[in-house]
């Protein structure tokens, strides 16, 4: 890769993540501009944007010219990790592509609950043949979405052109075709009585850290007719109290749940998780993030911001997404 006189230089700092397939990408997008892979590039004054994945504390704060962070998760709770954080924009990953990926996520996984795949592969394995004649139809079910940005819309408009009934949660006012919206603290409890099957695409913030907990679970309906409700989590691992998740289950406050995400990944090879009958585990793959998709339109942003546009799917700090 060249570099001009007319652009600076972009820091991509990822832990856990292989760093060859996003350079790749940014070659193609981004001839003019020279990436440094941190830890390269401390304190490098031509560095004028960041795209970051749970970067090292302190990294950036150390950049004179830094002018924008760019978060390759759908989230940003791991770019708050950095104590010194600088005093730059945030600009989170909104991508067609992603945006899919999960909707087909949520699709999958309320389908197969419905249609009662877990207990189908159990009865498999055991060589049982037993049709469960009770099978209710999409619309006597509702999933409720915890989290009505740009992904829960997108899984609830995917959810109804199935025939379910769908009900949302967020944290301020929103209204979404079609869905029963409620919000804040006062609308939480009419939500949880409203749906027989839970999803969970909320962002980690001090507000939600735990927030799947046994008071919540103790507030969901019991009397639909799935019975015990379903909870599908592919939001955060830190939203969810995963011992109190385990007794919902041995207790019937929940029937059964799908964990994508876990409080520390990978999934300890001793949890409880792996053999719970209950339980179905993803390894954090509901939406992947794909070079191809997210790289050109990080750049384009890159690009117009150098000509004095403004940056657009900004993070608000204070709400902390």
């Amino acid at each position: 890769m060249t570099e001009t006189n007319d652009t600076g230089r972009i820091l991509l700092a990822l832990t856990g993540m292989p760093t060859d397939m996003w350079l790749d990408e940014f070659a193609r997008a981004a001839p003019d501009r020279k990436v440094v892979v941190e830890p390269d590039g401390a304190a490098d004054p031509s560095i004028r944007y960041a795209v970051v994945w749970k970067q090292r504390p302190a990294l950036l704060s150390k950049l004179p010219s830094l002018k924008a962070i760019f978060s390759l998760g759908a989230g940003v709770d791991h770019v708050f990790r950095d104590p010194d954080l600088p005093d730059v924009p945030i600009v989170r990953v909104v991508s067609p592509d992603l945006t899919t990926r999960m909707s087909e996520y949520v699709a999958w996984q309320v389908l197969d609950h419905h249609r009662l795949g877990p207990r189908y592969r159990a009865q498999q394995a055991r060589k049982v043949w037993n049709e469960d004649r009770g099978q209710k139809a999409a619309r006597d079910i509702t999933v409720g979405i915890m989290g009505l940005g740009e992904l829960g819309r997108d899984a609830a408009a995917k959810l109804q052109a199935l025939g379910f009934r769908v009900s949302g949660w967020s944290r301020t006012e929103k209204q979404v075709e079609g869905v029963a919206c409620h919000a804040g603290p006062e609308g939480l409890g009419p939500f949880l009585a409203s749906a027989d099957i839970f999803v969970v695409l909320l962002p980690l913030t001090p507000d939600t850290s735990g927030i799947l907990d046994r008071s919540l679970f103790e507030r969901m309906t019991r009397r639909g007719p799935l019975g015990a409700p379903v909870l599908i989590n592919a939001g955060r691992g830190g939203l969810q109290n995963e011992a109190d998740i385990l007794a919902a289950l041995d207790e019937g406050l929940l029937s059964a749940v799908t964990l994508d995400v876990f409080q520390q990944e990978p999934l300890a090879p001793d949890s409880p998780f792996w053999s719970h009958p209950a339980v179905t585990v993803t390894p954090h793959a509901a939406a992947a993030s794909v070079p191809s998709s997210l790289i050109g339109p990080m750049v384009a942003q890159m690009d117009a911001h150098d000509r004095g546009e403004p940056l657009v799917n900004l993070v608000n700090r204070a709400a902390g997404y």
